[in-house]
């Protein structure tokens, strides 16, 4: 089957404006999103002599270069890595190690984290070189003839940290893509007149998938905001004429505080998808007093994303809840033994349908795992009501999320059991303000041996993406204790509302 979306596209809306950055200005319509991927699938393809299945890594912060890079995707069947650039060098060695890409397009602010890498690829452009490759030839028409591609192939490999500290490239394919695009245009009855705001980083599936990939397969406007600033996002609901956008609580908790928000117009805005965590009634309310309708959503990297989407006008009614399941997903809330739970009892989440994963990127363990006569087992335990709504009772083991981003205390572990001074530590998620929730590092030095919080938190950034790093550090004794001799997390999760 032919993947390529551009090329009917350019027959409906060819002079449309497809997407804009908001700080630079650079826009491309959907026939200039064709010249620049055309022209880069020819010269990837003929000149660099990448072939189907090859990776492209990007590390660089949301771009238009991103999206051609998707189309270019679609077009030859290569795939895409976009990693993240807030990790250390060791994370990023780590992930180029695995996925092993043939080009890195590195923006240049970040070329040290590739340069200390132990991994060399084939190819290293800088962000410029495809700016100029691509982007300053948007108006030269170029013909690439579209490869043949499976439906399962995959188009990203979207990294996502594993409980045990481990990354894991969830592999994104066509047929996801595509289906997710069908269940989030049925729920918010996405239309071509419909606009957005991106401005989560696209080295998530939120950023890419949520709103963004759904909108330019409907023939939509993307504005695209290359990093998160409360200030310019609030402002440009009222200057891009947003129809709709995505965020998570601790970004719409700062637009609600920023200046901006007091004086902007959201006439044009007909709702907010809110993912990640559960928003607070109170900025619900906010939000809502300001005119926007906020709309709970849940959705993961290795299914969907948008998977159930709660209406706005349920928003307060329902609060807490994450909705009822879109149209093409079948999900079900099962036992320790797969059966089927009551209504009111909580359970374990698991999916199946065309936009679930096929696996992990060169880990069949994991994959194995996660899977069990066809479904897909989430971890995240949930329950529903009498009238079927569902909610997440909690979320996967001890994962908590800061700033809408994943974290995990068993990577964090990890590295300060390097610390020759600590001789146990347990890792836990604590209320904070403004991220929602940060970590909590619960410490035990050796005999004689001395460490300050600020010691710890110096040798953590050396390591860890900083928003990985523990807020608070403190230090036991001894830490609980389970039966069978484990560190008791839930006994310290039970004392974390002291700080």
């Amino acid at each position: 089957m032919k993947t390529d979306w551009l090329e009917k596209l350019c027959l409906y809306f060819p002079n449309k404006v497809a997407m804009k950055e908001a700080e630079t200005g650079r826009a491309l319509t959907y026939q200039e999103f064709q010249n620049c991927a055309s022209r880069l699938a020819n010269v990837f393809t003929n000149e660099l002599g990448l072939k189907r299945g090859d990776r492209v890594a990007i590390l660089a912060e949301n771009s238009l270069e991103h999206f051609i890079l998707f189309f270019v995707a679609q077009k030859t069947g290569l795939v895409v890595a976009p990693l993240n650039y807030r990790l250390a060098a060791r994370e990023i060695d780590d992930l180029l190690s695995d996925c092993e890409p043939s080009l890195v397009v590195v923006q240049e602010k970040f070329e040290p984290l590739v340069a200390q890498s132990a991994f060399k690829p084939r190819h290293v452009w800088k962000l410029a070189d495809l700016e100029r490759e691509g982007y300053d030839q948007k108006t030269c028409r170029s013909e690439f003839s579209a490869r043949e591609l499976d439906e399962d192939d995959p188009l990203f490999i979207l990294y996502t940290s594993g409980t045990t500290g481990a990354p894991k490239g969830a592999l994104y394919s066509h047929k996801m893509l595509f289906w997710n695009s069908v269940n989030t245009s049925f729920r918010i009855d996405l239309t071509s007149e419909d606009r957005t705001l991106t401005f989560l980083p696209l080295f998530h599936t939120g950023g890419l998938n949520v709103v963004a990939t759904p909108f330019l397969h409907r023939g939509a406007f993307v504005t695209l905001v290359k990093k998160f600033d409360a200030e310019l996002v609030t402002r440009l609901l009222e200057e891009e004429a947003i129809t709709i956008f995505m965020g998570v609580p601790t970004t719409l908790k700062m637009m609600a505080e920023s200046s901006a928000f007091q004086t902007i117009s959201v006439k044009t805005v007909r709702f907010a998808m809110v993912g990640g965590e559960p928003m607070p009634l109170p900025l619900i309310e906010t939000w809502h007093e300001k005119g926007v309708w906020i709309r709970q959503g849940f959705g993961m990297t290795e299914v969907g994303p948008n998977l159930f989407s709660l209406h706005q006008d349920d928003a307060v009614r329902k609060i807490g809840s994450i909705g009822m399941p879109n149209f093409y997903v079948d999900a079900r809330v099962v036992d320790d033994d797969g059966n089927d739970v009551k209504r009111g009892e909580v359970g374990e989440l698991i999916f199946k349908g065309p936009v679930v994963t096929k696996g992990y990127w060169k880990n069949p363990e994991a994959t194995k795992a996660a899977f069990k006569d066809g479904w897909f087992y989430t971890g995240d335990l949930v329950r529903q009501d009498e009238e079927g709504y569902f909610y997440v009772v909690d979320r996967k083991k001890s994962m908590f999320i800061s700033g809408g981003e994943n974290v995990y205390p068993a990577e964090i572990e990890k590295v300060l059991y390097k610390h020759s001074a600590v001789a146990e530590v347990a890792v836990i998620g604590v209320p904070d303000e403004k991220w929602g929730e940060v970590g909590k590092a619960c410490v035990v030095l050796k005999p004689g041996a001395s460490a300050s919080a600020e010691e710890l938190k110096a040798f953590c950034l050396e390591r860890l993406a900083k928003y990985k790093v523990p807020k608070h550090f403190e230090f036991y004794e001894a830490l609980p204790k389970n039966d069978a001799g484990k560190i008791n997390k839930k006994v310290l999760l039970q004392q974390r509302r002291s700080l």
